[in-house]
């Protein structure tokens, strides 16, 4: 089921929001990506930072909006079976503000082999009294790759 309102649950801590962001970037290639939920637990105006290498090879930062990230990413998770999971956390909270250090590992199979990618993302996210929000996300996808 698409939706632009998350489930409840999907959004009620930190924890669950992380979870379900990576549930639903992860499938088989024929597998349609259900995007509109995707894109429904992050802020307005959220923004996803892989730092990866320029046409030059010099590392920059790529920041990108939802929509910019899904265009940059779909061609490959239509090509190969992708899964991708949290392995270990550390979280820290103030108020209303919480930063996510996730520890990953990707592969073809959900926790299977070979693993693909390794990697750790920041993650910073708010809660508007109502549920979390994922502002922004960063990780070095040039380090995830070797």
């Amino acid at each position: 089921m698409r939706s632009s309102v998350p489930r409840p649950e999907d959004v009620a801590s930190p924890e669950a929001i992380v979870r379900r962001a990576y549930e639903l970037l992860s499938g088989r290639a024929t597998d349609v990506r259900d995007w509109d939920s995707w894109k429904a637990l992050h802020a307005p105006g959220a923004r996803l930072i892989p730092l990866e290498r320029s046409a030059e090879g010099k590392l920059v930062a790529r920041v990108l909006a939802p929509d910019e990230f899904i265009a940059s990413r779909s061609p490959f998770l239509a090509q190969q079976d992708f899964y991708e999971w949290e392995t270990a956390r550390k979280e820290d909270r103030f108020g209303a503000l919480a930063h996510v250090w996730s520890s990953y590992d990707a592969a073809p199979t959900l926790r299977g082999t070979p693993i693909i990618r390794r990697g750790v993302n920041s993650i910073q996210l708010w809660n508007d009294g109502a549920r979390w929000w994922i502002l922004s996300v960063l990780w070095d996808a040039v380090a995830a790759l070797t």
